[in-house]
């Protein structure tokens, strides 16, 4: 066990005192108890000591327990062993912690302390002097061993739960690292155009130049040199990020001129789709170019592959003074559809906030899914 923090504590500290309190109200008043045996100091010493152990359940669970254990055959061997609610209180609460906290493995040895603990309650109880009360007296010494299965119980449902989120968390990761591959790749493609056409442009200039114009020729040269440099550094880098085996893209990074005819591909798919544009459409920085087009991809994708029966998707593109909006939305039944957000969706948000934008996606009040993007241009 780690660390353990102030309300674990104070809850074990709280589960030990009332313990501690009906172990005493048993032995001093009678409750609870069918037969008491030997001095009741001896017994009330032997339910203080054991429900003060219970403090230490979470920190050393087999160890407690196995005090607990011994300190109860101390008694028995010594006074016999009593009967009533108490005895089993204390190895119940103990045997609990050991199949919750403990490890798999080492909380096998709580069942054998348990064991050891039934049978020298019933081999020292003097009331038990036959077989069939033998096995009558059984079931309630079971009764700890109930309490570890309980806890194992719980303790594999938290394992399975924690396994899961890691895995989750593994699966969001994995998303998150292709889709900065993805852009990084993509940007790769409108950087490099762009440093491309200024080391042409240079080259260009720098050959009209006058013979006297000696330090604008330097200059020049300098960017060409450092332009052809980059383009050469940018295709190493992106190289290493490409996947073995995987086809370079030779055709231009699509953005939203392009959405017409992502619109067509999916309607020639059985999809009915209606664009709609507001605004004032201006072009824009051609990586949140390339972002807005993967958003609508994105949700044309999803509107395809999982709704419910969907009979139209709608999508659309606002120009504002500051943010491009971008809404993806489809009418199909919610019923059936996956709320948790898949490996697209998580790329997609990573995307979309390299450039500040917000990414939202969930199920309409009125049935269907909407994917919704916000992008501001102040970076265009």
């Amino acid at each position: 066990m780690g660390r353990r923090s102030r309300a674990s504590w104070a809850f074990d500290v709280a589960v030990a005192l009332v313990a501690f309190a009906l172990g005493q109200i048993e032995v001093w008043d009678g409750a609870g108890s069918t037969h008491r045996q030997g001095p009741h100091w001896a017994q009330a010493l032997t339910y203080a000591i054991t429900a003060l152990l219970l403090v230490g359940r979470r920190w050393r669970p087999l160890e407690t327990l196995a005090v607990i254990v011994v300190v109860y055959l101390a008694a028995f061997t010594t006074f016999g062993s009593p009967e009533g609610n108490a005895v089993g209180t204390m190895p119940a609460i103990a045997a609990y912690s050991v199949g919750r906290w403990e490890r798999r493995y080492p909380s096998v040895w709580g069942l054998a302390a348990l064991a050891v603990f039934t049978a020298g309650w019933i081999g020292f109880d003097p009331l038990v002097t036959s077989w069939t009360m033998r096995g009558e007296s059984l079931f309630w010494g079971l009764q700890p061993m109930v309490a570890w299965l309980v806890g194992a119980l719980i303790r594999s449902r938290m394992q399975v739960r924690e396994q899961r989120r890691l895995r989750e968390q593994d699966v969001s990761a994995r998303a998150v690292s292709e889709e900065r591959n993805r852009i990084a790749r993509e940007l790769h493609d409108v950087i490099g155009h762009n440093v491309s056409v200024m080391t042409v442009q240079a080259a260009a200039v720098r050959r009209r130049l006058t013979p006297d114009q000696v330090v604008e020729r330097e200059a020049l040269g300098t960017v060409e040199t450092v332009g052809r440099e980059a383009l050469a550094e940018m295709r190493r880098m992106v190289a290493i990020l490409r996947a073995e085996g995987q086809v370079v893209e030779l055709t231009p990074a699509p953005g939203l001129a392009e959405v017409d005819q992502l619109i067509t591909r999916f309607q020639g798919a059985g999809l009915p789709v209606r664009l709609t544009v507001t605004g004032s459409a201006r072009p824009v920085a051609p990586g949140l170019d390339l972002t807005a087009y993967r958003v609508v991809q994105e949700g044309l994708t999803n509107v395809l592959r999982h709704a419910d029966g969907p009979q139209r998707a709608e999508v659309l593109i606002s120009y504002g003074p500051d943010v491009l909006e971008l809404a993806v939305r489809d009418d199909g039944r919610p019923s059936r559809r996956q709320v948790t957000p898949g490996h697209g969706l998580i790329g997609m948000r990573e995307r979309v906030g390299v450039y500040g934008g917000r990414l939202v996606a969930g199920v309409q009040s009125d049935g269907g899914f909407e994917l919704h993007a916000t992008l501001p241009l102040e970076m265009s």
